[in-house]
């Protein structure tokens, strides 16, 4: 099982490797403008999965909005320290 950090740590690798084929890499090469589309896509569908379907499937749909939300934390260049800070 990942934590938190433990996923912000694997995304912040694979963004320094610069692998062209992996998928983290080409939505940071995307920018922050599509990666905050697909954050606002993912908290859409982890709504409706909270409000419609199991709590397997919200958890499921959190975890995907955690990662892209992750993304957008290394497109910004906003780290996991800062966002410590405001919680």
């Amino acid at each position: 099982m990942k934590t938190f950090e433990d996923l912000h740590n694997e995304l912040v690798t694979k963004w320094a490797e610069k692998d062209i084929e992996s998928s983290t890499v080409q939505r940071l090469n995307a920018g922050v403008h599509e990666v905050g589309k697909k954050v606002l896509e993912e908290a859409a569908e982890a709504w409706m999965a909270a409000e419609y379907e199991t709590p397997a499937r919200t958890a499921e749909e959190i975890a995907q909005l955690l990662y892209h939300t992750q993304v957008l934390m290394i497109a910004a260049n906003v780290s996991i320290e800062d966002v410590y800070r405001h919680l």
